[in-house]
């Protein structure tokens, strides 16, 4: 019993004894202090462990987030603030104690009770607030009171006996007593708000709307503080990721507060109030409103980021006195006046190691809780941040005037990096913001301390750290720069790559795939010289953040030892090594800070531009207040009065001539929907595009606007939609009619999205409607085609339809939607014929004149103006005529003459047609159909990269949502190193491990070193030159260390780097050389996480195993920290993968809808379809957002765990060398190992991140080995290139013996046993229906399908035998769709440099090109745009004639090559076809069989096998035949 008693067992004192006075007996007073903490436990436990055993089933799972009750956080924070001081109180009792002669329980006791009943107290709390019941608040109250009573009691004693500030304890107890104090306060103040007790009503309250909805599911704002700082609310969410991939529909939406619908108002409020009065033209400042709208988070999170600085410098100190206290004996300086008990002072307990050790352990967690808080702040407002610039830019963009997209000041791309880049860029800035001014304070402070500890040359070396750093900032810049460059390369390769993976067939069938292949290795090759330069800067960089540390070090320590003559104690050379590590940090993110904030400026520059843009004008003439009649338009002389059609619906097809229709009576008039007087419009330069335009759109009619190319006949449709900027004059439009205005555009525009979607574009399905539309536009051959009926998604990221298809499409929109009137922008210049006539027929003349809607189209093709009611006919610009035909007819006779010679040559076309196939779409919809076709066969067809590309991502998606694998792929990492060399690898392997142990070497020298400084030293001047002998060696081998560490920094950076080169490039070059089977999306150094990731792995086992070393003890602590931490990262990995997925799937859509806006604009705001486009953005936004915040605090998630762990590591460390000081450890060897213990914090979250990020990353290299395995066609052949002559082939005889063909071994043949025979210099024609095996025959010819058996023979040689590159080299073909690479005219017409100019000349004339060739800037030297965008469809076909007539070629292969040329273009051809090939073997494979007529002979195939071979004439004079019934039946 004498050991343990309340009040000690004093034998001369009776301590139990109450003569004074009750309250005079210390014990007793600390004996009441135990009151109220036990009354609080006993009124609680029953209720939280009974009570809520009825409670808990709650429903909404969202209710137990709700915090409602007034007061809350800064409850939480005194409620810590308290658990901190009675630990602290529990520390200066146990300490006390000991220096008593026996036991004295109540220094301790009550505050060991009073930590459990406040820890009790906020669980309590908290379980109170989350059911809503707040009668059961009163307990608490009780509590405080008493506790504040009790506690003032023995303040109130203190005093009077004369205990003060000096003594520890007295402080205590004051804290305590304002604690409790403030603690009573929050609850009054929750009564008062409240009322749920001493008032009558008390206030009912609803939990706010996000909490209501359960979709919302990011909870960081509504939970309580602890959960908020750990991220508790996390953990159902990361764990649930192991067993099932997270979906969008698990992080559900966001919170309102954080959509960008909310921030965009704050933002633009910013920066609208900026705008003054005075001054309107001044742009408002974007930082001002970036500032007013987040500046007061940003402000908290810097708040944090301070306490967090500065508690980090409680490690070194810490460590500091540790190791200086460690075998000392604390010096006595309390006394025992007082109640017989010991009272010590502040400084005492400071003294006291365990104590320290206590400390470091909360100022570590502390530290990490505020720098993880301070980055969630600053994440969480650049992503409101992001959302508010995204929106403001898609207001932009949808306020945008036409002229600047078209005439290039605002391109796409433009548009694209600002939202792709510019706001990433600020949004980044924003996260690294607070480090600007954090920083200094840090280093500062840092700097303080050490001169502190070592003096001036703490200074000196501090001087080595502010010297380097304008090098490295200047090592930054330069990355940067090079970086650029870098990035400009690649876009340049890829855009290369990207041109050969689109025109892969022609280059094939051409054998041109090296010379292509060696331009891209050529820009490769710059891209690796700047890469190069690029590796060379990140090695110094890295190498400058290694070495600056290591060099500090040494120069303080060495200009330490001469200064002073003597060696620093272990206790400040290991503070300041810690310090060294903390001041390092700072100065390397310095650079990068800089280096973000000089981006961010120009971004925001760049923004202010785009948002000073012109902008459309106002839209107030839309709404057009004025029904105009026809009689106010003034018509030119030779108009005659408007006709009015009086039944429209009774409109017989038989008057085929010219309908009878009465004109228009003097007093009839009708309304005018559109009209224009005197108008003047430009695309933005002062030249006016249109000028003098006065014109009259009848309500209700068909109105046509014809001309020649270029005439401005878009443009008037554009300048009526208040597209184009006014000059002079006015639009009106009638007031029913211009709200929207149903328009389809010449370029069709679709939305990535379903074809219904695309159709309905937002307006309600409806059925009947939609089924006419849809035949209107022939659209449902085509429908039926796509896997998913109109349910398949199109568009950029969809399947590809052909133009046609997309232009039947856009056209079916316009006619769908419910609008007054329809512009028609020349909808029939994709389509064939019988298409044309089908729209004209159903879809104009019968859909929309049957709603009586407004009508205009503009078209080409004049046959079809006997349709129109009114007629516009345009000339460079201006209206040349406008009336009806037979006004036309009557009063400009040599205009209708002119249509009228144009109309019967289509009108032939017409007769020819009517009878014949329709080629075009018959085509279009077996490329679709081949497309699937090959897609269920899941193989590669042909060499359609795309599919392929397609199938390896449906595998992929396919394979990893079946199982959930937290493994890494080791495999393919060392498949990716091995790329590099295996000299390289070793030595980057080995160089590291060096690195590391001479790091550690470093380290331990200097705890030998410093270790037996501590002893005592004589003062003879002969004792001192001995202690220099002594001092001079250990300095030396510093230095000898110290340099080896720096230079093996260098080897190490430099290997890493250039191994990640050297991997690439041979990556690469394989990949390219697998004849380009793939674009390359790929990296270009080694990833940078496989070289962090070795780097904070060696360094986390560095660190243990010098703890270990030093206290081996810790090794039995290390497992539960190890088991943990493997739990911690395999959970983090499967989830961050999750997230990260869908954060790069959210953000597609979010920039595919951005430049979808800028291309499609004039269609959404002639629709008036802005707001829905709007809204639909806003919601892509958010998605994406969501996606980005669930993956930061799944990584603060994370990163607080492992800091929490490696606090533990840190205590338990401490604990370890604390015990095991006294008996043989140096305390130098403690400060080593706790100053590696801190280091651990800082790496172990790297590990873990570093793992996430390398799966991702190495998922890529895993995609290129599985397409280096493909198989490449066999180049070779049996003969020698030197066997065939030089000339062959010299007549052009061809032989088909029994040949099979197919597309894969898989597939069944696509031509079974076709035999035939073609003489030389014969003209051939193939025909037969779609998918009856004719474009299989030509690809035949080319050996690019596989001939399994039967043989080809051309001018006696077997071409299967023959070498690909000699055999393609030698036959010309003309592709249907036409391909132009960028460059110039004569690269796309001679990319080997072969031919004479007069040659290439000779090819345009013939291909009816010279002219326009010459015209151009550089003739044959004039550039070709990517894809030949500035050329049309019709001219990048005759480009391709041209490149097939270069190639003098004695057998030429047309695959219907004629399809997108206009009818007078065509006949040309036809003819010189046959005069320039007259003695040559020409083989036509026509889908029009029209074209073939005159063939000397026909080859009919049907399912694959020939079934006619004859002449043309004779074929047909077989009633019989299928090549007349092919005539007859156009099929």
């Amino acid at each position: 019993m004498a050991g343990l008693s309340f009040c000690g067992n004093n034998v001369t004192k009776n301590a139990y004894s109450v003569d004074t006075g009750m309250l005079n007996n210390g014990c007793f007073v600390d004996a009441l202090n135990l009151v109220p903490h036990v009354f609080l436990l006993f009124i609680t436990f029953p209720i939280l462990f009974i009570g809520w055993g009825s409670q808990s089933s709650k429903v909404q799972i969202h209710h137990n987030t709700w915090l409602h009750f007034p007061g809350h956080n800064l409850r939480w924070i005194l409620t810590f603030t308290l658990l901190f001081v009675h630990v602290c109180e529990i520390a200066e009792g146990i300490v006390s104690n000991k220096q008593m002669d026996t036991n004295h329980l109540h220094l301790f006791m009550p505050a060991f009770m009073g930590f459990i009943a406040a820890t009790t107290s906020v669980v309590y709390y908290h379980n109170i607030e989350t059911s809503n019941f707040p009668k059961l608040l009163l307990a608490l109250f009780i509590y405080w009171v008493l506790a504040f009573i009790t506690k003032s009691i023995k303040l109130w004693k203190f005093a009077e006996y004369g205990v003060g500030v000096l003594h520890l304890r007295f402080c205590i107890t004051a804290l305590l007593v304002v604690l409790y104090g403030l603690l009573m306060a929050v609850e009054i103040n929750v009564i008062r708000v409240r009322r749920y007790v001493f008032f009558a009503n008390p206030q009912k309250v609803k939990p706010p709307e996000d909490l209501q909805d359960l979709g919302v599911r990011f909870l960081q704002p509504f939970v309580n503080l602890l959960s908020k700082a750990t991220y508790w609310w996390m953990n159902p969410l990361i764990i649930g990721a192991h067993k099932r991939p997270i979906e969008l529909k698990k992080i559900g939406k966001l919170p309102i507060a954080m959509r960008a619908l909310t921030n965009y108002l704050k933002l633009k409020d910013a920066y609208e109030d900026q705008r003054n009065a005075e001054d309107p033209e001044k742009a408002p400042s974007i930082w001002r409103s970036m500032y007013r709208a987040f500046g007061r988070p940003i402000l908290l999170s810097s708040t944090f980021r301070y306490l967090a600085d500065l508690l980090g410098f409680a490690g070194p100190l810490c460590i500091y006195g540790i190791v200086e206290h460690l075998n000392k004996k604390p010096v006595k300086e309390g006394s025992v006046p007082y109640f017989e008990v010991y009272f010590m002072s502040s400084n005492e307990l400071l003294q006291n190691t365990s104590v320290l050790a206590v400390l470091l352990f909360l100022a570590l967690v502390l530290q990490r809780t505020f720098l993880q808080a301070s980055y969630y702040v600053t994440i969480e407002t650049g992503i409101n941040l992001r959302g508010a610039l995204l929106a403001m830019i898609y207001n932009k963009i949808l306020r945008l005037s036409t002229s600047n997209m078209s005439m290039g000041e605002m391109t796409l791309g433009q548009i694209n990096n600002l939202v792709a880049i510019e706001t990433n860029q600020l949004m980044w800035f924003l996260f690294l913001c607070p480090n600007l001014w954090a920083m200094p304070v840090q280093i500062v402070m840092g700097v303080i301390l050490l001169y502190y500890l070592l003096g001036t040359s703490a200074l000196i070396g501090a001087s080595v750290i502010v010297l380097l750093a304008p090098v490295q900032y200047l090592i930054a810049t330069k990355l940067a720069d090079t970086q650029k460059s870098t990035l400009d390369q690649s876009t340049e390769r890829l855009k290369k790559t990207t041109e050969i993976l689109k025109g892969i067939k022609l280059l094939k069938l051409y054998a041109w795939e090296n010379i292509f292949c060696d331009s891209v290795e050529d820009t490769r090759g710059k891209e690796l010289t700047s890469l190069r330069t690029f590796a060379l800067y990140t090695s110094m960089s890295i190498f400058m953040n290694a070495a600056i540390p290591i060099a500090a070090v040494l120069v303080t320590f060495v200009s330490h030892a001469l200064i002073n003559k003597s060696k620093p104690s272990s206790s400040e050379a290991f503070a300041a090594l810690a310090l060294f590590h903390i001041l390092v940090t700072p100065l390397f993110l310095l650079s990068t800070v800089v280096r973000f904030a000089v981006k961010a400026m120009v971004s925001v520059q760049k923004l202010g531009e785009f948002l000073q843009s012109d902008e459309i004008g106002d839209d107030s003439w839309r709404n057009g207040d004025m029904p105009v009649s026809l009689e106010a338009c003034k018509k030119h002389p030779g108009a005659t009065k408007a006709i009015n059609r009086k039944q429209p619906l009774l409109y017989q097809m038989d008057n085929y001539e010219q309908p009878a229709r009465r004109p228009l009576r003097p007093n009839e008039t009708e309304d005018v929907a559109v009209k224009v007087n005197g108008g003047f419009f430009t695309w933005g330069s002062n030249l006016s595009t249109l000028s003098d335009i006065n014109i009259c759109i009848p309500t209700g009619q068909l109105t046509m606007i014809v001309g020649q190319v270029g005439c401005g006949k878009s443009s008037l449709l554009l300048a009526m939609l208040g597209e184009m900027q006014t000059l002079s004059g006015k639009v009106y439009w009638s007031n029913k009619n211009r709200y929207s205005v149903g328009y389809a555009t010449q370029k069709s525009w679709l939305l990535n999205a379903t074809v219904e979607d695309n159709i309905t574009f937002g307006s309600p399905f409806n059925k009947q409607r939609y089924k006419t539309v849809i035949d209107a536009c022939s659209l449902q051959p085509d429908v039926d085609l796509l896997p998913f009926g109109d349910q398949t998604e199109i568009g950029e990221r969809g399947i590809n339809l052909s133009g046609g298809q997309r232009q039947r499409i856009c056209v079916a929109r316009a006619l769908y939607q419910n609008t007054n009137i329809v512009f028609l922008d020349d909808p029939f210049s994709a389509l064939d014929i019988h298409l044309s006539d089908h729209l004209m027929q159903e879809g104009i003349l019968k859909f929309l004149q049957d709603d009586k809607r407004t009508v205009v189209l503009v078209t080409h093709k004049l046959q079809y103006l006997i349709h129109a009611d009114w007629i516009i006919a345009m000339k460079d610009g201006s209206v040349l005529r406008e009336g009806t035909l037979k006004d036309i007819q009557t009063h400009d006779v040599e205009l209708y003459e002119h249509w009228k010679t144009l109309m019967n040559r289509q009108d032939q076309e017409l007769e020819k047609d009517t009878e014949i196939d329709n080629c075009q779409t018959a085509l279009e919809r077996k490329t679709l159909r081949r497309a699937f076709y090959s897609r269920e066969a899941k193989n590669q067809v042909d060499d359609d990269e795309e599919e392929e590309e397609e199938e390896e991502e449906e595998d992929d998606n396919m394979s990893t949502t079946t199982s959930r694998r937290s493994k890494i792929p080791w495999r393919v990492c060392w498949q990716y190193l091995s790329s590099g060399g295996f000299l390289m690898v070793f030595l980057m392997v080995f160089s590291k491990l060096l690195k590391h142990s001479v790091m550690v070497a470093i380290d331990y020298w200097l705890a030998e070193w410093t270790a037996n400084a501590d002893g005592p030293v004589n003062g003879t001047a002969n004792g001192d030159a001995v202690r220099y002998e002594h001092l001079s060696q250990p300095v030396l081998m510093f230095i000898i260390l110290c340099g080896a560490g720096i230079a093996l920094c260098l080897i190490t950076s430099l290997t890493v780097e250039f191994l990640g080169l050297s991997a690439a490039t041979n990556l690469h070059h394989n990949l390219l050389n697998k004849i380009i089977h793939a674009p390359i999306r790929f990296f270009d150094h080694i990833p940078p996480t496989l070289e962090s990731l070795t780097r904070s792995t060696l360094l986390c086992l560095s660190a243990i195993g010098v703890i270990a070393f030093v206290t081996p003890s810790f090794l039995i602590a290390l497992i539960p920290l190890a088991v943990s931490f493997y739990f911690i990262q395999k959970y983090f990995r499967v989830a961050s993968k999750d997230l990260q997925d869908l954060d790069d799937s959210t953000q597609l859509p979010l920039l595919c809808h951005f430049s979808e806006t800028a291309e499609g604009l004039t269609t959404i705001r002639a629709f008036r379809h802005e707001s829905r486009f709007k809204q639909k953005m806003l919601e892509l936004t958010d998605t994406n957002n969501t996606a980005y915040l669930f993956l930061s605090a799944a990584n603060r998630w994370l990163e607080v765990r492992t800091d929490y762990l490696g606090a533990v590591i840190v205590l338990t460390a401490a604990v370890a060398s604390i015990w095991s000081s006294g008996k043989s450890l140096p305390s130098s060897m403690v400060g080593l190992g706790l100053t590696y213990a801190l280091t651990v914090t800082n790496y172990l979250n790297w590990v873990v991140r570093n793992l996430a990020d390398l799966e991702v990353q190495m998922a890529a290299v895993k995609k290129v080995n599985s397409f280096l395995s493909t198989e490449s066609e066999n180049y070779e052949g049996s003969m020698d290139t030197t066997q065939v002559p030089e000339d062959w082939p010299q007549h052009g005889e061809i032989k088909i013996q029994d040949l099979c063909v197919r597309y894969d071994p898989l597939l069944k043949p696509v031509l079974k046993h076709v035999n035939a025979y073609i003489n030389p210099g014969q003209k051939v024609g193939i025909c037969g229906r779609t998918g009856s095996g004719k474009s299989s025959l030509s690809l035949a010819f080319f050996n690019m399908v596989d001939v399994f058996e039967g043989r080809i023979i051309i001018d006696g040689i077997d071409i299967c035998k023959l070498p690909l590159q000699t055999l393609r080299s030698r036959l010309s073909i003309i592709l249907q769709d036409p391909v132009l690479f960028s460059g110039s005219i004569r690269f796309n017409l001679d990319p080997e440099r072969t031919c004479t100019d007069d040659r290439l000349w000779e090819a345009l004339e013939i291909a009816q090109l010279k002219n326009m060739v010459k015209a151009l800037s550089g003739g044959l030297d004039a550039v070709v745009t990517e894809g030949g965008e500035n050329f049309s469809v019709g001219q990048r076909q005759l480009f391709c004639l041209a490149r097939a007539f270069v190639r003098k070629s004695s057998i030429l292969i047309m695959d219907e090559a004629t399809a997108s040329i206009d009818m007078a273009t065509e006949n040309v051809l036809q003819k010189v076809v046959m005069t320039a090939f007259a003695d040559r073997t020409v083989v036509t494979i026509a889908h029009l069989v029209s074209s073939i007529l005159e063939a000397e002979q026909v080859l009919v195939f049907s399912a694959g096998q020939l079934v006619e071979c004859d002449s043309a004439v004779n074929l047909l004079a077989q009633q019989d035949s299928l090549f007349s019934v092919l005539v007859r039946t156009h099929k």
